[in-house]
């Protein structure tokens, strides 16, 4: 038995010394290189860029805009365009699962550690950095009616109409808000037979019955849940999907599972430096969608 398991041992194959790399000098002298790089160079940013320290915390006087640490800006931005469930508790944490399941997903040990190991990775990198950054800004300008304020300011600009205003009939796409608050839902009921389905949109009884008082103790409020969370989360779980199925699809980029968590991933992080980047630049007074330069701290 002894011998089986020493034969065994020397069967397998031993690790090459040049592919290890030491903690000393290798590892801490990169660190130690990098450590003085970043000191100096906040030493320099503290002395061109004035950052003076506001007064004491005071809960009677909040600052306009009330901004969250900047790692948390990016959940911030997100509490604007759904509900707060999702975006402060439901969202983050699938969002982590996710990211922690991703080495158990793709076992495949070929080029790891390699940047950029695969065929396509470098395309499939730009190409999901460039639809994340672009559809999130796209979609966050969308939700802050910026498109609608454009269109009005260009109409306007050129003499085609100087009174032009965006049209009523399209109200409903001024936001995603404008859903649930610019659609007249009573007029949306019909009858069948004798019966009138959806005599209140705001209340549909989901069956869970009540007192006689109150037949249903839980009602569905269907434009608030159209435009918190039915649309915002089919939109954050169906572009990755056709944004993998094009790739794959039209675009033939992706070869193996590595291929696919290259490319969301790199949406991915496209999505969170807009969302933390707009979180803090570009949100004014009332969280409102302003250049940087318009944004001025009002003290309430």
């Amino acid at each position: 038995m002894a011998e089986r398991v020493v034969a065994a041992l020397q069967r397998r194959p031993r690790r090459e010394r040049e592919e290890e790399v030491l903690v000393w000098p290798d590892l801490v002298f990169v660190e130690f290189i990098s450590a003085v790089l970043f000191t100096v160079s906040l030493v320099v940013l503290s002395v061109f860029i004035n950052a003076p320290l506001l007064n004491r915390a005071d809960p009677d006087t909040t600052p306009n805009p009330s901004k969250a640490p900047w790692y948390f800006l990016n959940l911030q931005e997100l509490l604007l365009h759904m509900e707060p469930a999702w975006a402060g508790v439901i969202v983050p944490t699938i969002l982590l699962i996710v990211l922690a399941a991703v080495p158990y997903w793709d076992r495949s040990n070929e080029q790891q550690g390699v940047w950029f190991g695969t065929a396509n990775s470098v395309r499939l990198t730009i190409w999901g950095m460039g639809v994340g950054l672009f559809g999130t800004i796209w979609l966050i300008i969308y939700d802050g009616q910026k498109h609608v304020e454009w269109t009005e300011n260009i109409i306007r600009g050129l003499g085609l109409n100087r009174d032009f205003t965006w049209p009523g009939g399209l109200d409903w796409a001024r936001d995603l808000r404008s859903l649930d608050t610019r659609i007249n839902w009573d007029d949306l009921s019909f009858t069948i037979g004798d019966f009138k389905m959806f005599q209140d949109w705001r209340a549909i009884p989901l069956g869970i019955p009540g007192t006689t008082e109150d037949p249903w103790l839980l009602n569905l409020n269907f434009p608030s849940f159209l435009s918190q969370q039915l649309i915002p989360v089919a939109t954050m779980i169906g572009l990755p999907v056709l944004l993998y199925l094009f790739t794959r699809h039209k675009l033939g980029w992706i070869y193996s599972r590595r291929d696919t968590a290259i490319l969301i991933f790199s949406g991915f992080i496209a999505t969170y430096i807009v969302l933390t980047a707009v979180g803090q630049f570009f949100r004014g007074e009332a969280q409102e969608l302003r250049a940087p330069w318009d944004i001025v701290v009002v003290e309430e």
